[in-house]
């Protein structure tokens, strides 16, 4: 055996190289160690996708503070006087909050597909498109708005709404 041979494993594998290569060719099916598996410009666009993806999620992060935020200090100042008005009207706000943070949630799902699509090998992705239109099939805003985490802080908060309109209400 010559030294720039190595010895069969079985199933095939040629055992006495890294990674399987030999002269540092690599196997089929396999990479050479030293290949970058992204080009800097795929790396760069995927980052700018992250990016994305995190200011989304300090928004929606933002969205729940200021619905809670607003939704404890009208259902403070509507329990406190017994208002079925400022009750009532309290829902108002915690609806768009709702909508605001479905529309932010439906993004980031467009924009987690995106990411997706571009860290697959062979994407067909432009370099550094932000373009999530294609993605607008699979994703709903409407099932996004009603997802089980929206429906379970804002269902808790507007149940709250509704215990006060009923007490303002009794009164």
């Amino acid at each position: 055996m010559r030294s720039d041979e190595g010895s069969t494993l079985p199933g095939g594998a040629v055992g006495g190289a890294v990674g399987g290569a030999v002269g540092g060719v690599p196997a089929p099916g396999r990479r050479a160690l030293s290949e970058p598996s992204f080009g800097a410009d795929r790396v760069k666009h995927l980052e700018f996708i992250q990016g994305v993806l995190t200011r989304l999620g300090n928004n929606s992060f933002l969205v729940k503070g200021w619905a809670l935020t607003l939704a404890g200090a009208l259902l403070a100042f509507a329990a406190s006087r017994a208002d079925a008005v400022v009750a009532g009207a309290a829902l108002i706000p915690l609806l768009a909050f709702w909508y605001l943070d479905g529309y932010v949630l439906h993004q980031e799902r467009l924009f987690r597909a995106l990411y997706d699509d571009v860290r697959r090998p062979d994407s067909a992705v432009e370099t550094f498109s932000m373009n999530v239109r294609p993605y607008l099939g699979q994703h709903s805003r409407l099932r996004a708005t009603f997802s089980v985490t929206l429906n379970v802080f804002y269902g808790g908060v507007a149940a709250a709404h509704v215990a006060v309109l009923i007490v303002a209400l009794a009164h």
